[in-house]
């Protein structure tokens, strides 16, 4: 589902304690606030919750009034909020090496309106999709790979993404192993998208060996990035059968399709702030 252009979004989490739901909601109906959309689970294995209401305000709404009532009415449930205003566009940075389905794919999206982001940069550890990139008016950051200096190249990676005031890094296809350093500074705000192929194939010309294995499902998963190589927390998923009739080739282009559509379900999970971390899983509102 779309998020309305003219709404707030509040998010929240707390332990799972009696009355969370009422805590937040009551809140709102005291504020005036008209609530769209409400989506909320308790997780009882972890014993946390997890809400997300898009609401729309009065004429006369004060944001710094409702976020110090809301911190107070919270207090008594250890209740953590984030507040977000209509129309926010956050800022964002893709990352790619050479396939370009990706990201065109998000860049087109972006055009469309189909998500609300702003991409205020694109790096690459190759030159190939600076076309790409300036056709959209984003700048091309070309930082290319040192095997001798792998963290003065990282060092370059950051300084962009700091200083262009990201708040999401998506990785589209970036084909290298980020240090476990970059891993920390990212960790819950960068997002992979990889194949996901049964059995698991590793190395070079995975959709080639799923062939010779006679595959029936190839698939995407789209992550979170973390300190473990593509196991972090996972957003979201496709799959697709295929048959005996699929070359490695009809593999190929089938997996860019998903791995397209299960990248930009994720990132537009992630900037409607759909998406709750809880432990090593995601709960997606």
């Amino acid at each position: 589902m779309s998020r309305a252009p003219d709404t707030w979004i509040l998010t929240a989490d707390c332990p799972s304690l009696l009355g969370t739901v009422d805590a937040v909601t009551r809140f709102l109906y005291e504020q005036r606030c008209y609530v769209t959309e409400h989506h909320s689970f308790d997780d009882r294995l972890s014993g946390r919750f997890f809400i997300r209401v898009e609401f729309r305000q009065p004429e006369d709404f004060d944001e710094h009034a409702f976020r110090a009532g809301l911190a107070e009415r919270g207090e008594a449930f250890g209740m953590g909020f984030e507040l977000t205003a209509p129309n926010h566009r956050p800022k964002v940075v893709i990352m790619v090496s050479k396939a370009d389905h990706c990201l065109n794919d998000l860049l087109y999206r972006q055009r469309i309106g189909q998500l609300g982001m702003d991409v205020v940069a694109v790096i690459s550890n190759h030159p190939d999709l600076k076309p790409l990139a300036e056709w959209h008016h984003i700048p091309y950051y070309h930082f290319p790979l040192d095997p001798h200096d792998k963290p003065g190249q990282e060092r370059k990676v950051l300084q962009v993404i700091e200083e262009s005031g990201a708040e999401l890094v998506i990785l589209a296809r970036y084909m290298q192993v980020l240090s476990p350093e970059l891993c920390r500074r990212l960790d819950g705000w960068a997002i992979n998208i990889h194949h996901s192929l049964l059995p698991g194939f590793k190395g070079a010309k995975p959709y080639h060996q799923a062939y010779n294995k006679g595959v029936k499902m190839v698939g995407a998963t789209a992550h979170y990035i973390n300190n473990d190589l593509d196991e972090g927390p996972i957003i979201a998923q496709g799959v697709e059968v295929v048959d005996h009739s699929h070359y490695p080739e009809d593999l190929i282009a089938k997996g860019r399709d998903i791995e397209c559509l299960t990248l930009a379900r994720a990132v537009g999970y992630h900037i409607e702030r759909r998406v709750f971390l809880n432990a090593n899983r995601t709960v997606v509102l």
